[in-house]
């Protein structure tokens, strides 16, 4: 079995970098303005935003290169190792979601 090395470079790390970056860009506003049904708010903390884009891209990247290939490896697929890291990625833009979310209530 393949064991990628911490940040390497391949294709599920891509995919998940990519999905993580632009998803935590918009991650931290979603939950304000489904609530609010105001689509302004999903800009509302734009240094925020800028902040959760950066750790969602990198997260995105080391996961999703950690998952990819072994989803690549066990099924013999590349387009099975982008869409691990298609879905590792989305793992930190849920978190940031979920905890904008829940700073709504307080």
């Amino acid at each position: 079995m393949r064991n990628p090395g911490f940040g390497e470079a391949n294709w599920g790390a891509l995919a998940g970098a990519v999905v993580g970056a632009i998803g935590g860009l918009f991650a931290i506003g979603i939950g304000p303005a489904i609530a609010s049904r105001n689509v302004a708010l999903l800009f509302g903390t734009p240094i925020l935003a800028l902040i959760c884009w950066v750790v969602s891209g990198l997260l995105g990247w080391v996961l999703g290169g950690q998952v990819g290939p072994r989803l690549g490896e066990k099924f013999d697929s590349q387009k099975v190792e982008i869409a691990g890291g298609i879905i590792a990625g989305l793992v930190p833009v849920v978190l940031i979601a979920y905890w904008g979310w829940s700073m709504m209530g307080k």
